[in-house]
C-alpha cells in the first residue's frame, strides 16, 4: 500500500467519515480556503487510480467511496515510524508521548489493560 500526501489523506479522512460521497460533498467538509473543484477532482482520481476509492457511476457524476478501511491504513502508515523513529519499539513511541506530556495516567492505565486483554486473547489461542 503507498503512502498518500497531505491533500489525498485530507480526502480519505473525509470519505471515511462520509462513507461514501460527491466531490462537491467532500469540497463542503473541507476547512476554508475550500480548493477548487477540479483540484479536488485531479486528487480523487489518483486515489482510484493507487486503488484506495472507488465509484458508483450516477450518469456523467460519480459518488466515491473508500476501498480502503482506515484502519488498514492507519496500520501500514505508523509501521514505518515506529521502525523508523523509535526503534522498532512500543515501548520508546509510548514514552515518548508520555515525555511530550500527549499521553495521561487514565490513557496509560487504559492501554495497560488493552495489552493485557490482547496477551489473554493470544494465550486462549
Amino acid at each position: 500500500m503507498q503512502k498518500l500526501s497531505n491533500n489525498e489523506e485530507e480526502i480519505m479522512l473525509i470519505l471515511w467519515e462520509l462513507k461514501e460521497a460527491f466531490v462537491k460533498e467532500i469540497i463542503e467538509k473541507m476547512p476554508t480556503p475550500k480548493p477548487h473543484y477540479n483540484t479536488v477532482s485531479t486528487t480523487v482520481r489518483i486515489l482510484q487510480d493507487k486503488g484506495f476509492i472507488d465509484y458508483k457511476a450516477f450518469g456523467k457524476t460519480h459518488q466515491y467511496f473508500a476501498k480502503i478501511s482506515r484502519e488498514a491504513y492507519r496500520k501500514q502508515s505508523v509501521k514505518p515510524i515506529i521502525k523508523n523513529y523509535f526503534n522498532n519499539s512500543a515501548e520508546q513511541l509510548v514514552s515518548f508521548f508520555v515525555k511530550e506530556k500527549n499521553v495521561s495516567v487514565e490513557e496509560l492505565e487504559n492501554l495497560i489493560t488493552t495489552l493485557r486483554q490482547a496477551q489473554g486473547n493470544k494465550k486462549k489461542k
